[in-house]
């Protein structure tokens, strides 16, 4: 589909969502997975295509690994063909060569990798040769340029023949993917020490043990369905799959949805969002849940609520440079993000008010977040999504599952 067209829903809005499964566990779980000899019983896989590249890069022979624009494969699969001694091209798109890998393969080669840049340094290409274990157990890392890096380096320490202490330096961003990270771990066997207050993690050396695991639906995926009913005017939705006591950082969005304007109500099944009064203006920190700046952020705009992010620095090194793509889209809709550089912090203001005589078209900038972001902004004005297929990285039946909600057609 070259752009689709959403529509206001014509009718209040009843409905159940079956989301799909989370990537973000479904990714871990595969390392794990590959670990144990793929001898766990993973259920619920994920039908994302970050995930289906993770699972057939890891049962692939070849030689060159493409993920095409996978980052967290990117990180996960360079630590485990390093860790495991095998020989591998590490490449992707474009833009996944321009995202810095710099640290990670530093602390690889400090543990033994023999790894070598094809391109520029810092980045993928990568040419990944063995590992010789160079003995060395401690490693200190930055912990505010990506938890991926910190993942990465966790799900294979249990393999390393002393296993690791990791010393996280500085601000550490996106604290809930590391735990997420160590807890899923946990679940297959695996004893760990970890001190927040000093910043360092102790995994030890052992065996996973090989377990059933079944994989949460996604609740980055309940954003969109969060600013769905925050922006309809009359809308119930149950979300089946989640869970109250989550691994997954982007919960966060249940608290601060409720700033706009939605209860979350947990079932048996999942999770019930009502309609409730909202905020006038907000204040939150993405730090540990930066997924989640987007679709927030479009929610403000539309509802004309003043909304202040912090901890979004690394959107910039994301699928686009997301801060870029949110000022140029929010333009569209009569809004604006600005940025106040000394305190670290961006605005979202309306600018104008809606003009219901216009249609935006939303440029996507190859991102999946930014198609399912802008979407719910239809349900109180049509709005032109272009590319709309970029969805399938993350979320491959969105726009099957809002045509449950609404209406929206394909464009030429």
């Amino acid at each position: 589909m070259n752009s689709i067209l959403v529509h206001p829903p014509k009718e209040p809005i009843r409905a159940r969502i079956k989301l799909a499964a989370s990537k973000s566990e479904c990714n871990r779980a595969l390392i794990i997975d590959a670990l144990t000899g793929f001898k766990c019983a993973l259920s619920n896989i994920s039908e994302a295509r970050d995930s289906k590249t993770m699972l057939r890069l890891l049962q692939s022979v070849d030689t060159t690994a493409d993920v095409i624009d996978a980052g967290t494969t990117m990180r996960f699969l360079t630590a485990l063909f390093s860790i495991t001694g095998q020989k591998k091209i590490m490449t992707g798109t474009p833009r996944m060569c321009e995202r810095p890998i710099g640290i990670l393969v530093d602390a690889l080669r400090t543990l033994g990798a023999q790894i070598d840049y094809v391109g520029q340094a810092g980045y993928p290409p990568l040419q990944i040769n063995g590992f010789n274990y160079s003995g060395e157990n401690n490693l200190q890392i930055l912990g505010n340029v990506s938890s991926q890096y910190i993942s990465a380096l966790l799900l294979l320490a249990p393999a390393l023949p002393d296993g690791l202490t990791l010393h996280l330096q500085g601000e550490v961003g996106s604290k809930p993917y590391i735990e997420m990270t160590l807890k899923q771990m946990q679940y297959f066997g695996i004893d760990y020490k970890l001190s927040w207050q000093d910043n360092i993690i102790t995994i030890p050396a052992q065996a996973y043990k090989a377990l059933p695991y079944a994989i949460e639906s996604d609740w980055s995926g309940a954003s969109y369905w969060y600013s769905i009913v925050a922006l309809a005017e009359d809308a119930e939705v149950e979300l089946l799959g989640l869970k109250k006591d989550s691994l997954q950082g982007d919960s966060a969005i249940a608290d601060i949805m409720y700033e706009l304007g939605v209860e979350s109500i947990f079932t048996e099944e999942g999770v019930l969002l009502k309609k409730r009064p909202a905020a006038q203006k907000i204040a939150w920190d993405f730090a540990n849940c930066p997924d989640l700046a987007q679709t927030v952020a479009v929610c403000c705009a539309m509802k004309d609520i003043e909304l202040t992010l912090t901890g979004v620095e690394s959107l910039k090194i994301k699928e686009t440079d997301r801060i870029f793509a949110l000022q140029e889209e929010l333009k569209k809709l009569g809004a604006q993000l600005t940025e106040e550089e000394e305190n670290h912090l961006y605005v979202v203001k309306r600018t104008a008010p809606i003009d219901y005589t216009n249609t935006p078209s939303i440029h996507t900038y190859d991102d999946h977040r930014m198609a399912m972001a802008f979407a719910p902004a239809g349900f109180i004005s049509p709005i032109i999504i272009e590319e709309p297929d970029v969805v399938v990285k993350s979320y491959p039946g969105y726009w099957k599952d809002l045509a449950v909600v609404t209406s929206w057609e394909e464009l030429n």
